[in-house]
C-alpha cells in the first residue's frame, strides 16, 4: 500500500544542466516563495520539480534518468507529484508525455505563469530580480538576455530557448541591487550570446553601455562576462574592462573550431584568420586578460587534417582556460543533414588529447605564477583547505586557490590577498599575505 508522505506541500526544485537553468530555477523559486509556498532546492519535498537540460546526449540522458528516479519515488510513494520543466520539457514533449505519462504535467522553458499555476502560485509580473539564489551568496548568476539568433549548425539552443531577447538594462540594474542587498560581490553575467546584446532593443549592440551601469551597483566587486559570440564583437567592452576595476579581466568566448572548412560547415561566421586577428586584439587591447573557450571535436567530415589544424592552433595560442567536447549529432539542427562520420573513440581520443595539451599549457602559465601576489574570493572550505578564485577563474569551471585552513581562518564570501607557493596543472596553492 502505497504511503503519502509526511512532507506536507513542500516543492523540491532540482536544477540540471547550464548556469542559464540554474537562473532559471531561481527565478522559479523566488516567484514560488511570493505566493507563500514552501521550496527548497535539491533538497526533500513532496512535489518535485525537475528543470531538465537538452542541450547534448549526456544532458539528455542524466535529464531522462533523473525523471525515472522520480517516477519510481512517486510509486513508491516518497513523492506526491512529479511536474518536468525546461529545455528537454521545449524539445520533446510529445515524446517525453509518451514515453513517462505518469509524470504529473510537462512545461516548456517559456510556460513559467503554467507551471507557477499548476504549483498553485500566481505569476508576479512586478516581480524584478526577487530570486531564492542557489550559489555561494557571494556570487550570482545575471542572465542579460534569453535566447539566440545564431545560425550555429550544430546547436540546438535556438529551438529550446527561442529568438534572442535581451533584457532592459535598468531592470538588470534593479536585479543587481537586490542581489547586491543579499551580499552577492560578484555577477556572472550569463546569455546564449552576451555580444548580441541590445541589437533588439536598443538597435545596438550595447554590452558595454550595461557595464556602465552595472559597476555603478554598490557592493558588487567584480563582473565577469561569459559566452560573447566571435563575429562582430563589441569592441568598446574592453575599454570598459580596461577602465573599470570592478570589470574582470576575463573573457569566456567559445570558439568552436579553427578549421575554416569545419567552420564554414558549422555557420560561424568566421575564419582561422579573423578569430586569430581577433584574439590578438583582446590581448593588446587588454594584457593582462584571461581568455576561456571551448571547442568541439569529431563534428562531421572532421578529418585528421582539420584536426592538426585544431591542435596546432591550440598550442600556438595559449589559451588561459579552455574546455573541449566531443560532437553531438542533434536532431533538427542543420548539421543533423550531415553524416555523423567520426567514430565514437576516434572524437574521444582527439578530446583527450587537445585536454592533455592544455594541461601542460596551463601547468607552465601557473607556474609563473609562484611568488605572484593575487586579490582572491573564498568560495567554500573543503577538506584541509579553503577554496578561493582570483578575478581570472570563473566559479565550477576554472581554476581554484587552495590556501591551508590549518594556518589561516578564512570567511567564505570574503576576499583575501594571497601569494602563491606552489602550482599544479589547474589549481594553484598558496598563503594569505
Amino acid at each position: 500500500m502505497r504511503t503519502k508522505t509526511l512532507k506536507k506541500n513542500k516543492i523540491n526544485v532540482i536544477t540540471l544542466g547550464c548556469s542559464k537553468n540554474v537562473y532559471d530555477s531561481e527565478v522559479l523559486m523566488g516567484q514560488l516563495k511570493a505566493s507563500g509556498k514552501e521550496v527548497v532546492h535539491e533538497e526533500e519535498g513532496n512535489i518535485v520539480v525537475i528543470n531538465t537540460c537538452g542541450f547534448i546526449n549526456n544532458a539528455k540522458e542524466e535529464s531522462v534518468n533523473t525523471i525515472l528516479d522520480y517516477m519510481q519515488k512517486k510509486e513508491d510513494g516518497e513523492v506526491d507529484k512529479v511536474f518536468v520543466t525546461g529545455c528537454l520539457s521545449e524539445r520533446y514533449k510529445p515524446d517525453l508525455q509518451k514515453e513517462i505519462p505518469n509524470v504529473d504535467q510537462y512545461f516548456g522553458t517559456t510556460e513559467l505563469p503554467q507551471l507557477l499555476k499548476a504549483l498553485g502560485a500566481d505569476y508576479k509580473h512586478e516581480l524584478i530580480g526577487e530570486r531564492l539564489t542557489t550559489t555561494p551568496k557571494n556570487y550570482a548568476y545575471l542572465k542579460i538576455a534569453e535566447g539566440c539568433d545564431r545560425p550555429c549548425s550544430f546547436c540546438a539552443i535556438p529551438l529550446m530557448r527561442g529568438k534572442h531577447k535581451s533584457t532592459p538594462i535598468e531592470n538588470l540594474v534593479i536585479e543587481a541591487e537586490k542581489l547586491a542587498a543579499n551580499g552577492v560581490m560578484e555577477l556572472v553575467l550569463i546569455a546564449q550570446d552576451l555580444t548580441y546584446y541590445g541589437l533588439d532593443i536598443y538597435k545596438k549592440r550595447n554590452l558595454a553601455e550595461l557595464l556602465e551601469a552595472l559597476v555603478k551597483v554598490e557592493g558588487i566587486e567584480w563582473i565577469r562576462l561569459h559566452y560573447a559570440f566571435p563575429t562582430g564583437f563589441p569592441m568598446d567592452v574592453l575599454e570598459v574592462m580596461k577602465r573599470e576595476p570592478k570589470i574582470c579581466n576575463y573573457l569566456d568566448i567559445p570558439l568552436q573550431h579553427i578549421s575554416d572548412k569545419i567552420l564554414k560547415s558549422m555557420r560561424r561566421g568566421t575564419t582561422q584568420e579573423k578569430t586569430t586577428k581577433l584574439l590578438k586584439q583582446f590581448r593588446a587591447a587588454v594584457p593582462e586578460m584571461t581568455i576561456r573557450t571551448t571547442l568541439i571535436v569529431g563534428y562531421p567530415g572532421e578529418t585528421e587534417e582539420d584536426y592538426q589544424t585544431l591542435k596546432a592552433w591550440v598550442e600556438a595560442m595559449r589559451f588561459e582556460r579552455l574546455g573541449c567536447f566531443t560532437y553531438s549529432h542533434e536532431e533538427n539542427t542543420h548539421a543533423f543533414n550531415l553524416e555523423d562520420d567520426v567514430p565514437e573513440d576516434v572524437k574521444l581520443a582527439r578530446a583527450n588529447e587537445i585536454m592533455e595539451i592544455q594541461s601542460q599549457i596551463s601547468w607552465e602559465l601557473n607556474q609563473a605564477k609562484i611568488g605572484e601576489t593575487f586579490k582572491v574570493v573564498i568560495d567554500r572550505k573543503e577538506g584541509e583547505y579553503f577554496v578561493g578564485r582570483t578575478e581570472f577563474d570563473s566559479p565550477d569551471v576554472d581554476n581554484e586557490v587552495l590556501i591551508d585552513a590549518s594556518k589561516t581562518y578564512l570567511k567564505t564570501g570574503e576576499f583575501a590577498t594571497v601569494k602563491v607557493t606552489e602550482a599544479a596543472d589547474f589549481d594553484l596553492y598558496a598563503e594569505v599575505v
